[in-house]
């Protein structure tokens, strides 16, 4: 009988892990963060295993049943016939084998925030208030190459460490959270810190945030309402626009 109500209930929470990589995805397609590459993994609670998107299907028209479920190794233990994972499945499984305390990773190839790789002696650096999140660093992976390995793959994990995410130099970006929803909200601040600080590059000397100033933000910032509150937002906004649907049921 409990083992039934286990089983019931890692399927439920499957499927809706299943809803949120979908939603995700079809939310960062369409604020221009992902679109013909890139992907987004959730860890399955109790499995050593995760979900990830299929090589060939579009970011665009991502549905919940089109996923995989992979395991840290890159092999497919459940999915659609002959669908295979992306080349890029080992960036995520060395990710997820490494570090216990992230569910959800994302990668993707925002052109305009890779530029700070690939300019000597101008760095990201956390700038605006949300970008806190990286206040521990955020270092470049100096290796460009597709991530088509395990051991390009834990060179990676190696790279990012402790941190939160990191940039691929002359590549992309990955981000990795407790959630799928956290790594929605912090793959779009991502960017937004580093769309900010290339124009604010424009005009003069770029003023990053200070130790102290992100001590006094931290003391009054609430992470998960945060998530919560924005989470709520992407999703009514992809249910208006009409690329999420309804019957997801994801607010």
């Amino acid at each position: 009988m409990n083992v039934v109500s286990r089983s019931a209930n890692s399927e439920a929470i499957e499927l809706r892990l299943r809803k949120e990589v979908a939603a995700t995805t079809l939310i960062l397609n369409d604020e221009g963060l992902m679109g013909y590459s890139g992907h987004v993994s959730a860890r399955l609670p109790g499995e050593d295993a995760y979900l990830i998107q299929p090589l060939d299907t579009s970011r665009a028209g991502l549905k919940p049943d089109d996923l995989l479920v992979c395991d840290y190794d890159g092999n497919v233990l459940r999915g659609n016939g002959k669908s295979r994972p992306p080349a890029e499945v080992f960036l995520h499984g060395e990710i997820l084998r490494a570090r216990p305390d992230i569910n959800s990773v994302a990668h993707f190839h925002h052109d305009l925030t890779n530029v700070f790789t690939v300019v000597e002696g101008v760095e990201l650096a956390p700038i605006k208030n949300h970008s806190i999140r990286w206040r521990s660093g955020i270092p470049v992976h100096q290796d460009p190459s597709h991530v088509s390995d395990s051991g390009l793959g834990r060179a990676v994990a190696d790279t990012l460490g402790p941190h939160f995410a990191l940039q691929i130099r002359a590549h992309g970006q990955v981000v990795a959270a407790e959630s799928v929803q956290a790594v929605l909200i912090d793959s779009v601040h991502f960017v937004e810190n580093a769309v900010a600080m290339y124009h604010a590059a424009a005009l003069g000397r770029v003023r990053a945030l200070t130790e102290a100033d992100m001590d006094a933000f931290e003391v009054a910032f609430k992470r998960q309402r945060h998530i919560d509150k924005l989470w709520e937002y992407y999703i009514g906004r992809g249910k208006t626009k009409g690329f999420v649907p309804d019957e997801w049921e994801l607010n």
